[in-house]
């Protein structure tokens, strides 16, 4: 008589091993998924705010072609919050906390200084557009040089 005994069904060892392994491809997988969907959303804010800076710009310049003398003024006041959407220049100093684009969660703002070159006036803009989310704070800046058309 043989002493062998026939083996049927799966160890209790066995079966945790697979369930071990089966929950590390779902957490895996959950995790990919979460960072890919966090990633998404930052790319969908940088781009909005960069956008929102070139708008900034993209006004700054209109409003130095249509009214020069007003937009000169306009620079010996160092910062402006644009929060307005079309921008103007109604809000003087830093955004407060709750200065937002109207409808967004974006701050924006432009920064005026000046300079002379080889004699000529010229006046340095810088738009921050910035937002705060669970990774931390972040912004996009617009930089442009306009020169002092009266001269």
């Amino acid at each position: 008589m043989s002493m062998r005994k026939s083996v049927r069904g799966q160890s209790m060892f066995e079966v945790v091993l697979a369930l071990f392994i089966i929950t590390m491809i779902i957490v895996a997988v959950v995790i990919l998924s979460t960072n890919s969907i966090a990633n998404s959303l930052f790319s969908r804010s940088k781009t909005q705010a960069s956008r929102y800076s070139q708008e900034a710009v993209e006004w700054l310049r209109n409003e130095r072609e249509t009214n020069s003398e007003d937009f000169v003024v306009a620079t010996n006041t160092p910062v402006y919050c644009l929060s307005t959407n079309p921008p103007d220049f109604s809000n003087t100093g830093a955004c407060s906390s709750n200065e937002v684009i109207t409808g967004t969660f974006f701050k924006r703002e432009v920064t005026f200084t000046t300079s002379d070159v080889f004699f000529f006036f010229i006046i340095n803009a810088t738009v921050v557009t910035s937002w705060t989310d669970p990774k931390g704070y972040h912004e996009a800046i617009a930089v442009t040089e306009f020169s002092d058309i009266r001269e």
